[in-house]
C-alpha cells in the first residue's frame, strides 16, 4: 500500500451507504468468485479505512475452505502469501460461532497468537472481522486491517457489518452460479461419457470381427476423452511377445505405425500385464522403450490400461495426449470401465475368430474327406503278394512309427499315393488329418498361398483369411504329389517348413509353426532336376531322408491276377453286377500285358469291361491291350496260361484260409461255384496242406 490509511478523507455515512447500493450492483453483475474476491477489495477501499483485506470461505466454492489476505492501493489488489494455519485465524472463529471479533481483543473473546505475530509483523494496530451470512447460511468470515490504532469503533463497526452482508448476499450468488456452471459441465461430461459407454457396449454387440471392434472403440474414445491417440496391443498366443493391432492416430507424424511388435520381456509389459492394474505413460523417461517414438510423435501424457477378462490378459488398451493437462481421476475411471468393456469384446472376437478357424479348418477337412472318398475306386487294401512289393511294405513297416520325411517315387499310376497313406495309417499320427495337393494341378502364382495359406486382402481376390495345408495338417501328414513340378522360387520356403517347422502366411508377418509330417511323391529323377539346375540340392536332401521306390505293375506280374479280381470285386458291388468267371485266357494276356499306365490302367481297364459285361462271365476288350502296347519284355519263358491260374486260385485259397464256401469263401472271391472251384482245383492238382 502507499500511503497511510488514516490519511483518507472521511466520509459521511448517508454518502457511504448511498455508495456501498451502487458498489453491491457492481459486484452483484460479476458471477466469477474469484474476479469477484478482487473486484471487492478494490471497491470496499474507497468506503473502509484498511490496509489489507482477509477473506476466509468456507465450503462455498467447488475448491473448498480457502483463506485468502489481500494488500490494496489506489491501483489494484494483491493476494499475499500467509503460513498461519486455518484453524488459528480469527475468521475461522467468527464463521464458526457467527459473531463479529476486534483486535485488540474485546472482553470475553479469544486470543490467536499467530495472527497477533503476523499483525505485529505488518504494523497493524487495528483489526474487526465479521461474519458473513446468507439465507441463514454462514459462508465465511471477512475481516479489515487498518495500521490505525482504534479504526474500527461505535458507528464503523455497524457500517462494516452492513458492508458484510451485501458482500455475502454477492458471493452466495457467485457462488450459486458457479455450482450451477459446474454441475452443467459434469452433466454434460456425464452425458458424453454415458454415451461412450453405450456405444462401447454397441460395438460390442455388432463387431464380432476384431479388427471392426477394435477400430469402432478406439474412435469413440478417442473423441470423448478428447485424446489424440488411442491404440490396442494384443498379445500373440505365444505369449512371448505383443503387437499393435490398432492405432487410432489421425494427426499422426508416421513414427508410430501398426503391426509394432512389442516385446514381453525387457520392455515391461509381462510386469505390466502381472499387476493388472493401470498407470500413467511416463514419457519423460529417457531409456524408456518406445518413448523416443511418442515424443516424435509429441505425445505429452497418457494412460496405459490391462486388457484382462477370465484371469487372462488379452493385451493393454492406451490414450495419450499431445497437450493440455494429464488425464484427471475421473477419466481414468472412466476408461477403466470402457477397458473393462473391451476386454470382454476381445475375449469374444478372439472366441469368435477362433471358432470361425475351426469352422474353416472342419469345413476343408471335410472337403479333403470327400475328395477322397470321391476318388476311392483305388484300394482298400493294398493287393498283391510279390517279391517287390513285399520289399515296398517292409520299408512302409520301418518308417511309418517315426516323423521322418519319406520321398516316394515310381511311374504314375504305379500306387505312390497309397503307399504314402499306408505310411500315414500306421503311424502314430493316423488318427490326425491326412492333407493331399497335388503340386502340379495347382498354378504356381496360387501354389504358396494353397501351403502356407494367405491372409485377407494379400493379392486381388483374396476377399477372406484362408488356412494353408500345412496349418491344416499340423499333428497330421501333408501328401504332396509331384513335388518336383514346385516353382524354383517357392522352395526355399518349402525347406523353411522341413527344417524350422515354420511359415508366413501370404500377406502376414506372423510366424506360424506346424506339427506336420510331409511325404513328398514325384515320377521325375530329381536328382538329375538338381545337376540341371531346376531344383534345389539342399532340398532335395532333406526330402531324400527315407526314400521308397514302388515297383511299375510289370516289375510284378505276378500280382496282375489278384489285382483284377480285386477290381471285379469292387466294381461288382458298385455297379450290383456279379461276375462268377474271369477266363483263363483273358487272365493270362493281362498278365502278359507291359502295363505302360501300371495299376491305374489296369483299373480303368477292368471298369470298362464290367460296364461291357452283362453275364457271369467278364469280357475283357483284350483288343485294346493289342492297340496300346505289347507284351513285356523279360526271359524268353513266360508263364503258361494253367500256371497263371493254378497260382491265382491257389492265392485265393491261402488269403480265405482255405474256405471254400460262404459269402467270404475262395469260391465267391473268385466268381465260381463250390463244386467248380473243387473241380478246378482237382484238376489244377491244388491239395489243402495237411492232406
Amino acid at each position: 500500500m502507499s500511503g497511510d490509511s488514516a490519511q483518507m478523507p472521511p466520509i459521511p455515512l448517508e454518502e457511504r451507504y448511498r455508495s456501498l447500493l451502487g458498489i453491491s450492483k457492481v459486484l452483484g453483475a460479476i458471477r466469477d468468485p474469484e474476479e469477484l474476491i478482487a473486484a471487492l477489495a478494490r471497491e470496499l477501499r474507497r468506503l473502509v479505512r484498511f490496509d489489507f483485506l482477509s477473506l476466509y470461505l468456507g465450503d462455498v466454492l467447488e475448491s473448498g475452505p480457502s483463506w485468502n489476505v489481500w494488500r490494496v492501493d489506489e491501483r489494484a489488489a494483491v493476494r499475499l502469501p500467509e503460513a498461519i494455519p486455518l484453524e488459528e485465524t480469527v475468521e475461522a472463529w467468527v464463521a464458526a460461532h457467527r459473531r463479529p471479533a476486534s483486535w485488540p481483543a474485546a472482553e470475553g473473546q479469544p486470543r490467536f497468537p499467530a495472527l497477533e505475530e503476523a499483525l505485529g509483523r505488518h504494523s497493524i494496530r487495528s483489526l474487526h472481522a465479521v461474519p458473513l451470512v446468507a439465507s441463514n447460511r454462514s459462508l465465511g468470515a471477512m475481516t479489515f486491517s487498518c495500521r490505525e490504532a482504534d479504526a474500527y469503533a461505535g458507528d464503523e463497526t455497524t457500517f462494516l457489518s452492513i458492508v458484510a452482508d451485501q458482500v455475502a448476499l454477492a458471493i452466495d450468488e457467485a457462488a450459486s452460479f458457479e455450482r450451477l456452471r459446474v454441475a452443467h459441465e459434469r452433466l454434460e461430461r456425464s452425458g458424453e461419457q454415458l454415451r461412450l459407454v453405450l456405444e462401447v457396449g454397441q460395438s460390442v454387440l455388432a463387431n464380432l470381427d476384431l479388427e471392426d471392434l477394435l477400430r469402432a472403440i478406439s474412435s469413440n474414445v478417442r473423441t470423448v476423452l478428447r485424446c489424440d491417440l488411442a491404440s490396442v496391443v494384443l498379445v500373440d498366443p505365444d505369449r512371448t511377445r505383443a503387437r499393435l493391432h490398432v492405432l487410432d492416430f489421425p494427426d499422426s507424424r508416421g513414427f508410430v505405425q501398426e503391426g509394432t511388435v512389442v516385446p514381453m520381456e525387457g520392455g515391461g509389459l509381462a510386469e505390466f500385464l502381472a499387476a493388472g492394474v493401470p498407470r500413467a505413460v511416463d514419457v519423460t523417461v529417457p531409456a524408456g522403450p518406445g518413448m523416443e517414438i511418442l515424443r516424435a510423435e509429441g505425445i505429452s501424457s497418457g494412460f496405459a490400461f490391462p486388457l484382462i477378462t477370465r484371469g487372462r490378459a488379452l493385451g493393454m488398451f492406451t490414450v495419450m495426449r499431445r497437450s493440455g493437462t494429464p488425464f484427471g481421476q475421473d477419466e481414468v475411471d472412466l476408461i477403466g470401465q470402457v477397458a473393462g468393456q473391451i476386454a470382454t469384446a476381445l475375449d469374444n472376437a478372439l472366441a469368435y475368430r477362433e471358432i470361425a478357424g475351426l469352422k474353416d479348418q472342419l469345413a476343408r477337412e471335410k472337403l479333403y474327406l470327400e475328395d477322397e472318398i470321391r476318388s476311392e475306386l483305388s484300394f482298400d487294401e493294398i493287393v498283391g503278394r510279390s517279391e517287390a512289393l513285399r520289399r515296398v511294405l517292409k520299408q512302409v513297416e520301418t518308417v511309418a512309427p517315426t516323423d521322418s520325411t519319406v520321398l516316394i517315387h515310381g511311374e504314375t499310376g504305379s500306387g505312390k499315393e497309397l503307399i504314402a497313406r499306408a505310411i500315414h495309417d500306421r503311424g502314430k499320427r493316423n488318427g490326425r488329418t491326412f492333407v493331399k495337393l497335388s503340386c502340379a494341378a495347382i498354378p504356381a502364382g496360387l501354389l504358396e498361398s494353397e501351403l502356407f495359406g494367405h491372409q485377407k486382402g494379400a493379392f486381388t481376390g483374396a476377399i477372406a483369411d484362408r488356412v494353408g495345408r500345412f496349418e491344416l495338417a499340423s499333428g497330421g501328414t501333408v501328401f504332396l504329389d509331384e513335388i518336383g513340378e514346385v516353382p524354383l522360387e517357392l522352395q526355399p520356403k518349402l525347406l523353411r517348413v522341413l527344417q524350422e517347422r515354420e511359415f508366413e502366411r501370404l500377406g502376414s508377418s506372423r510366424t506360424l509353426r506346424t506339427d506336420a509330417r510331409l511325404i513328398a511323391v514325384t515320377n521325375r529323377d530329381l536328382a538329375s532336376m538338381v545337376e540341371a539346375g531346376t531344383f534345389r540340392a539342399d532340398l532335395f536332401y532333406r526330402l531324400n531322408v527315407f526314400p521308397i521306390h514302388v515297383p511299375a505293375l510289370r516289375e510284378r506280374p505276378e500280382d496282375v491276377p489278384l489285382l483284377v479280381r480285386h477290381f471285379v470285386q469292387l466294381l461288382g458291388r458298385r455297379m450290383k453286377k456279379s461276375v462268377e468267371t474271369i477266363p483263363a485266357e483273358t487272365m493270362s494276356a493281362l498278365a502278359r500285358y507291359d502295363w505302360p499306365g501300371n495299376i491305374r490302367e489296369l483299373q480303368n481297364l477292368v471298369e470298362r469291361a464290367m460296364i461291357l459285361t452283362t453275364g457271369p462271365v467278364l469280357r475283357v476288350p483284350l483288343d485294346e491291350l493289342k492297340a496300346h502296347g505289347a507284351p513285356a519284355a523279360g526271359s524268353s519263358r513266360r508263364q503258361t496260361l494253367q500256371e497263371a491260374e493254378r497260382e491265382h486260385v491257389l492265392a485265393t485259397l491261402e488269403e480265405t484260409r482255405w474256405v471254400l464256401g460262404g459269402v467270404n469263401g475262395a469260391a465267391a472271391r473268385l466268381g465260381l461255384n463250390r463244386s467248380t472251384l473243387q473241380f478246378r482245383m482237382k484238376k489244377l492238382g491244388i491239395v489243402r496242406p495237411g492232406r
